[in-house]
C-alpha cells in the first residue's frame, strides 16, 4: 500500500510533471454497511476510479501494478447503495495518460451525474484537451515525482505553467503533495489562477502537529485550496473509523467547511503486492465505502456544514 513515507521518497526530486500518479484501489468492491446518516441530495463521491475491461482499454505498459476491473455499472451501483447522486471519476495511472476509460464512463453515466479528473503529457494536442473539456473534464491531475535533478524554483515554474494550461481550459489541477512541499510552495499556491485540490486529506499522516499542515490550514483558511477527505486508509491503519484523523478533518472543517470535498477512493487500488509481477492480478484493498461515508458523518455531525461537503463544494468547482 502507498504510504506517505513512500510518497515523499517519490516527492523528493521535486520535479512537477504530468504524468504518474498515487497507488489507488482495484476490482468493483460493493459496500456492504449501510449509511448511517441522510445523504443529502446531490451529494457527490469526488474521487473514484474506473478499470476498464482490458481488451478494451489496455493499460500503459508502464504500470506498476494490474487492477483488476471496476466498470461504470459497478460504480453506478455503489453510488446507488450509498445514495450518492454525483461522482468525479479520477485517471487511475495504470492507464498513463490515456483517459479513455474514464470518457466512457462519464459518457455511460452522462455529464448530469458524472465529471473527471485527467492525466494529460506536455506535448498533448490543443484539439485533445479541447476534447477532454467538451467530455466532462474539469481538472487535471499532477505530482511531484522524481525524474531530474531539480529545486523548488524549477517546480514553481512548471506549476506556472500547468497553471497556465488549466486556466485556458477552466480547469482546477489537482495535486499530489505532502503539507512540508505545500509550505515550500505556499506562495505559488496562494497567487495560484486556478482552484489547485489536494486529495487524501492533502497527505496529512502525522496529524495536526505535522510540520507544514499551518500552510495547509491557511490555503483552506483564505479559500486558495481546497482539501479531499478522501482515502483515509491511505493515512491510518485505525480504520474503520480512524479515530487518529479526526483532529485533521476537525480543524480543516474548522478552517473552511467551503473548500472541504468528500472521497471514497474506490475500488481502493491496492498496487503490487510484494513477490508478484506488475502483469498479476491485483485485488483491490478490503475498504467498505460505506464505512468511509459513515466515519465521514462523525467528524462532521453538522448537517448544513455536511451538506457544503457533500454537495454545495462539489457543485460548484465541477460544474454540476
Amino acid at each position: 500500500m502507498l504510504t506517505r513515507r513512500s510518497l515523499i521518497a517519490a516527492l523528493s526530486g521535486w520535479c512537477v510533471v504530468a504524468s504518474g500518479t498515487s497507488r489507488a484501489a482495484a476490482a468493483g468492491p460493493m459496500p456492504k454497511t449501510p449509511v448511517a446518516f441522510e445523504v443529502p441530495r446531490g451529494a457527490c463521491d469526488t474521487h473514484v476510479h474506473v478499470i476498464g475491461e482490458p481488451a478494451k482499454f489496455p493499460m500503459s505498459p508502464d504500470r506498476d501494478a494490474t487492477p483488476l476491473p471496476a466498470t461504470a455499472e459497478q460504480l453506478r451501483q455503489m453510488l446507488q447503495f450509498l445514495h450518492l447522486d454525483r461522482v468525479v471519476i479520477v485517471t487511475p495511472d495504470v492507464y498513463g495518460t490515456d483517459n479513455s476509460a474514464t470518457l466512457a464512463a462519464i459518457r455511460w453515466l452522462g455529464q448530469a451525474r458524472a465529471r473527471g479528473v485527467a492525466w494529460v503529457a506536455d506535448d498533448t494536442p490543443s484539439e485533445a484537451l479541447e476534447r477532454l473539456r467538451t467530455l466532462g473534464i474539469t481538472g487535471i491531475r499532477v505530482s511531484l515525482n522524481q525524474g531530474e535533478t531539480s529545486t523548488p524554483a524549477v517546480a514553481e515554474k512548471r506549476l506556472q505553467a500547468l497553471f497556465e494550461l488549466t486556466k485556458r481550459y477552466d480547469w482546477h489541477l489537482e495535486a499530489a503533495m505532502p503539507p512540508e512541499v505545500v509550505a515550500a510552495l505556499a506562495g505559488t499556491l496562494t497567487a495560484a489562477p486556478v482552484p489547485v485540490v489536494l486529495h487524501t486529506f492533502g497527505w496529512v499522516e502525522g496529524g495536526i502537529q505535522q510540520s507544514g499542515f499551518d500552510a495547509v490550514l491557511a490555503l483552506v483558511k483564505s479559500g486558495r485550496i481546497y482539501v479531499k477527505l478522501s482515502e483515509p486508509y491511505r493515512l491510518s491503519k485505525e480504520g474503520p473509523d480512524y479515530p487518529d484523523l479526526a483532529p485533521v478533518a476537525h480543524a480543516l472543517v474548522a478552517a473552511n467547511p467551503d473548500r472541504l470535498l468528500w472521497g471514497s477512493g474506490w475500488p481502493y487500488l491496492s498496487g503490487r503486492a510484494p513477490g508478484r509481477t506488475k502483469d498479476d492480478p491485483a485485488p483491490p484493498l478490503p475498504v467498505d465505502a460505506g464505512q468511509l461515508l459513515n466515519a465521514f458523518s462523525r467528524w462532521v455531525p453538522d448537517g448544513p456544514t455536511r451538506h457544503k461537503i457533500l454537495v454545495d463544494n462539489p457543485a460548484r468547482l465541477y460544474r454540476f
